[in-house]
């Protein structure tokens, strides 16, 4: 999907990328191996999301699914109630999955399952991640963060449900998908929406997008064995890393073949790299080249 001249500009977030950082460490990521591991917290219920319904912008127009009783508006809602009862709060990130219709990213058998929160499938033995998820990674992303959003990577495109929802929040966002059938079927279900500031691209995550680089966040829908170099080296300094990665290796041990992952965070500063493992999570894995 091609996007306007303008949105190759260099986004207003990033400082001056320092190549250096990070480099020859022994775990790859230029921290100790030291981990720190920190459990998700559940804050209590409050009415940031009734702030949210109630003065929701439209920038994506309610959508009755034919034949099928769905009136998205409504069952978005309370999606996004119940994500917010699940300790979802960032009131910019409720707001985005209560705009995007989460229903036009799934195949149209399993529209009426779309709200709920689970994953599904999305043909080539990939799925869309749960809501609960996704909010939780993007919430992880923009965490103490101001606008302006900057650049964002995707790692990951899928369906295209969460580059649209990034889109919503970032100045502008790159999403890479390897597997060229769900390329496209991204791109045929983001046209219909004309959202500029997103461009879709076909090729090797692990790789990232170096021609897009420094951004202001990175955020992965697969999970391999290490963050890879080169997501670290185009991270912006004051940017951050939203990824899976295999418990085995985060533990310095071979792995397993279990697939089994925590959700990692990676902090890029001036004086450094710094890792924080979270919760457990399952995710397809990470792979290279372009199939």
């Amino acid at each position: 999907m091609n996007s306007p001249k303008n949105s190759l500009r260099k986004p207003t977030f990033p400082a001056t990328l320092d190549l250096s950082l990070g480099r020859g460490a022994a775990n790859g990521l230029g921290v100790p191996n030291t981990v720190t591991r920190i459990l998700p917290k559940k804050p209590a219920a409050t009415a940031a999301v009734n702030s949210v319904l109630k003065t929701l912008p439209t920038k994506t127009a309610p959508v009755q699914t034919s034949g099928l009783g769905l009136d998205s508006s409504k069952v978005r809602a309370t999606m996004v109630r119940k994500l917010e009862a699940q300790g979802i709060q960032d009131v910019r990130v409720l707001t985005a999955m209560n705009t995007v219709p989460r229903h036009q990213y799934v195949d149209t058998a399993l529209a009426n399952q779309a709200y709920e929160d689970t994953s599904l499938p999305i043909g080539w033995g990939q799925t869309i991640s749960k809501p609960n998820v996704v909010a939780r990674m993007m919430s992880l992303l923009f965490e103490n963060k101001t606008a302006p959003y900057g650049r964002v990577l995707e790692i990951g495109t899928g369906c295209g449900y969460q580059a649209a929802l990034l889109s919503q929040m970032a100045n502008e966002v790159y999403s890479i998908e390897r597997i060229r059938g769900l390329y496209e079927k991204a791109q045929a279900n983001v046209r219909p929406f004309a959202i500029a500031n997103l461009r879709l691209l076909l090729g090797d995550g692990m790789l990232g997008y170096p021609k897009g680089a420094p951004y202001f966040g990175i955020i992965a829908a697969a999970g391999g064995d290490a963050i890879p170099q080169s997501w670290i080296d185009q991270l912006a300094v004051g940017g951050r890393i939203v990824a899976p990665v295999e418990n085995n290796r985060l533990q310095n041990k071979p792995s397993n073949g279990t697939n089994e992952q925590s959700l990692v965070v990676i902090d890029k500063s001036a004086t450094g790299i710094k890792r924080t493992v979270l919760e457990l999570v399952q995710f397809v894995p990470l792979k290279s080249g372009i199939g």
